[in-house]
């Protein structure tokens, strides 16, 4: 009997027998699980039972009217200044991809100027403009021609400072940001625009910028919660923002640990939201593309509760159960 006999004569498999999965043992996950759970348990119970904490002073001010009033200032500063930095950031993006060598010549020194400089330092040579130019006027460049002119410190307020520095120097970021996008989309697709005789600033409107928006969205949802952090400078300028507030409580009742804590709260609860927010937008334009690295935290809790829900009305229902992308399907028996 030849080697092809015997195998042609093995039984063949039961087509209704049940597979049993034996899954992988992995002790090294389960070692790295329990050490990381008593980490944790540790390090928690230092924190809840040590009263140099103040967790009572915590409560208490953690929804203050000057921390709320704070708070909300906090978040109307990062929201304007990202609008500021996101439209600037796409017309310097084009500038720096303009033909043009003045115009990307213009460009890119402004992306040299303001990311070579610290944000900080850019917030308080706003405050100080006016020691440059005492007076803003708008009139005819190289003549004596005014129509009109204001002092400086009636405009340069603390806000409109701060939203000045904040910004221009998020345009310089967000103008990098951009144009990686840009850059992200195949040439002959703008070649073909240009076949069909689409001006430069359609074919950026109607195709580059849509198809660039999966690359864009990302790392501009990392700047939004960078510049919620980074608000936290104009305290400097005596803004009133959520570190300004918490700072003059505890100027006055000497408690910094924990209002400083209480800042840390609003802090983490916002970008926490946001990065709940960038998840979803990234889903809507990641649609058709493989996940690229593993989901955020926020991405997986999500899912755990909403699918585990999803999971078990359908199962009462009787139906079977939809997964979400990237999740492992149920168990099967058979085939």
């Amino acid at each position: 009997m030849t080697t092809g006999d015997s195998l042609s004569s093995a039984p063949a498999p039961d087509a209704g027998a049940e597979i049993k999965a034996v899954p992988v043992r992995r002790p090294g996950r389960i070692l790295a699980a329990i050490l990381i759970a008593v980490l944790a348990a540790a390090a928690i119970s230092s924190i809840v039972q040590n009263p140099r904490f103040q967790w009572d002073t915590v409560g208490e001010f953690l929804f203050a009217p000057t921390v709320v009033s704070g708070a909300l200032k906090t978040l109307e500063l990062t929201a304007i200044s990202m609008v500021v930095g996101i439209f600037l950031g796409i017309v310097l993006a084009i500038m720096r991809l303009s033909p043009n060598p003045l115009v990307a010549g213009a460009s890119g020194f402004y992306i040299w100027l303001f990311r070579g400089t610290p944000v900080l330092v850019q917030i308080l040579f706003w405050s100080f403009i006016a020691a440059l130019y005492p007076d803003i006027s708008v009139g005819i460049p190289f003549t004596d021609v005014e129509f009109f002119s204001v002092k400086a410190n009636d405009i340069f307020l603390p806000f409109v400072a701060a939203v000045l520095a904040l910004g221009l120097n998020e345009g310089a970021y967000m103008a990098e940001i951009v144009r990686a996008g840009f850059v992200s989309v195949d040439q002959g697709q703008e070649e073909a625009a240009k076949a069909l005789g689409m001006r430069r600033m359609q074919t950026i409107r109607r195709i580059i910028l849509p198809q660039a928006m999966r690359v864009i969205i990302p790392p501009t949802g990392n700047e939004v919660i960078s510049m919620l952090k980074t608000t936290s400078l104009v305290a400097f300028v005596a803004f009133p923002d959520l570190l300004y507030a918490v700072t003059v409580i505890y100027s006055q009742n000497f408690k910094q640990i924990p209002l400083l804590i209480v800042a840390s709260i609003w802090y983490l609860f916002f970008t926490t939201i946001l990065s709940i927010g960038q998840y979803f937008i990234e889903r809507h334009y990641g649609r058709g593309t493989a996940a690229a690295g593993p989901q955020p935290l926020v991405a997986r809790v999500w899912q755990l509760v909403f699918t585990t829900r999803h999971s078990d009305l359908a199962e009462k229902k009787g139906k079977p159960t939809v997964t979400a992308p990237g999740e492992e399907p149920p168990e099967r028996h058979g085939l």
